[in-house]
């Protein structure tokens, strides 16, 4: 449609203002600062509730801080997976998409994500990528809105696939598509607006945005709220019940560690399920899968978000990863990735040569994440001399470095070393 306004209008990284500014109490620190933040780092680590769960993880010496964009390998799986390939696969063959549950898996391990994001059991559903999740969360909530709503509102600091797929969907529903910043939306919400679609986490700066606000926004606009949740699950408290968010959607190989590729997953909210109506009707969405129909009849519940044959070998190598999640308290994942984030950002500040870096991340800790993305004219170059000397963070263009912090197995110890190391290149 000629109306729909291109999401080429994200602003780039460059247009980002710092929040803050990091300066050093000196160029070089003092050999007394280093061993006081030495000192500090290790009296932290002794009074780490987490620091057990990194035995947990097949782990080296690195300082691995791009658990942001891949999480770390957790011991348990390379042997659910042979298991899952010799036993299930090899002996049993056909008779393990009853006998070992492949055929419930997907609300099975959707179930077991379910309390790392606030939702009760029967609302999320595993399988596909987060990209045709967002595809289909986005276009099901233009369903389920009022027929005269004609505009998706987009967030446009977004990561550019969302913004892709919100102007399939727009194309797929007669609808137009409006970017506008997180702190833009309540002003942006009318009578017009079917859905708004926006991260929880910014994957750059590690904005945490107002997702219950923003939602309760939404709702008193007659719209719908969708929430990518790809940088938050895992790292902090989402509250999608608490906050009654319509549909959301997330990656799994991030912060809950399920592996490269490893497949995302679907939440629609109880009250929706019964008029959910997905743009992808697949016989595994059907009531009767077996039945082959020529006719489609969606099955009860969030089953209706499945499509096709689930990816059975990674969907559970990320079983098995979340079973580091057990006996693991959000609230106490989150009271440490800040902790982690304050004492990184303290390290930078002593360590670093002034006016070096700046911080991109928010202070206050309602507005932030769990990583740090610091602005370095040279970052890319940055990065790489990094990874050789045992930290790996990662870079976005054009001059933005990104440390991930996952509390189950990053300690204060990595923090402080990773800021030394980040001084020593610059």
């Amino acid at each position: 449609m000629s109306d729909i306004r291109p999401v080429t209008s994200i602003r780039p990284v460059t247009s980002i203002r710092p929040v803050t500014s990091i300066t050093s109490v000196t160029s070089i620190a003092s050999t007394s600062d280093a061993a006081d933040l030495a000192f500090k780092a290790r009296e932290l680590d002794a009074g780490d509730a987490l620091a057990a769960k990194r035995a947990e993880f097949l782990l080296d010496e690195t300082v691995y801080l791009d658990g942001n964009s891949l999480g770390a390998l957790p011991a348990a799986v390379p042997g659910r997976v042979e298991d899952v390939v010799r036993r299930q696969w090899g002996e049993l063959r056909i008779r393990s998409w009853t006998e070992s549950g492949w055929w419930t898996a997907p609300e099975r391990i959707g179930d077991r994500i379910a309390p790392l994001v606030g939702a009760g059991a029967g609302q999320i559903v595993v399988g596909d990528s987060t990209s045709v999740n967002v595809f289909k969360a986005l276009v099901g909530a233009v369903r389920l809105a009022d027929a005269g709503r004609d505009e998706i509102l987009v967030d446009a600091t977004t990561f550019p696939t969302d913004g892709y797929i919100a102007e399939s969907a727009a194309r797929m529903t007669g609808r137009t598509v409006r970017p506008v910043t997180p702190a833009e939306v309540p002003a942006a919400l009318s009578d017009r607006t079917a859905a708004v679609l926006l991260n929880h986490v910014d994957y750059r700066t590690g904005r945490l945005h107002d997702l219950p606000g923003l939602t309760a926004a939404a709702h008193e606009a007659g719209a719908l709220a969708v929430w990518d949740l790809c940088h938050s699950a895992g790292a902090l408290s989402v509250g999608l019940d608490a906050h009654g968010v319509d549909l959301a959607v997330g990656c799994t190989y991030k912060y809950l560690n399920g592996g490269p590729g490893s497949p995302a997953y679907l939440y629609v909210r109880r009250e929706l399920q019964d008029r959910f109506d997905s743009p992808l009707p697949g016989w595994n969405s059907h009531a009767e899968p077996f039945g082959m129909r020529p006719a489609y009849r969606p099955a009860e519940g969030a089953l209706r978000g499945r499509v096709g044959t689930p990816d059975i070998l990674s969907m559970l190598a990320l079983e098995a990863a979340l079973d580091v999640w057990d006996g693991v308290s959000v609230d106490t994942v989150r009271a440490k990735s800040l902790a982690l984030t304050d004492f990184f950002l303290e390290c930078v500040a002593v360590y670093v040569p002034e006016g070096r870096v700046e911080s991109l991340t928010p202070v206050p800790h309602e507005e932030r994440g769990s990583q740090v993305a610091l602005r370095c004219a040279d970052a890319g170059e940055v990065m790489e001399r990094l990874i050789a000397r045992g930290v790996v963070g990662d870079f976005r263009h054009p001059d933005v470095l990104r440390f991930g912090f996952t509390p189950l197995y990053v300690g204060f110890g990595d923090v402080e070393r990773a800021a030394r190391t980040l001084a020593a290149v610059l």
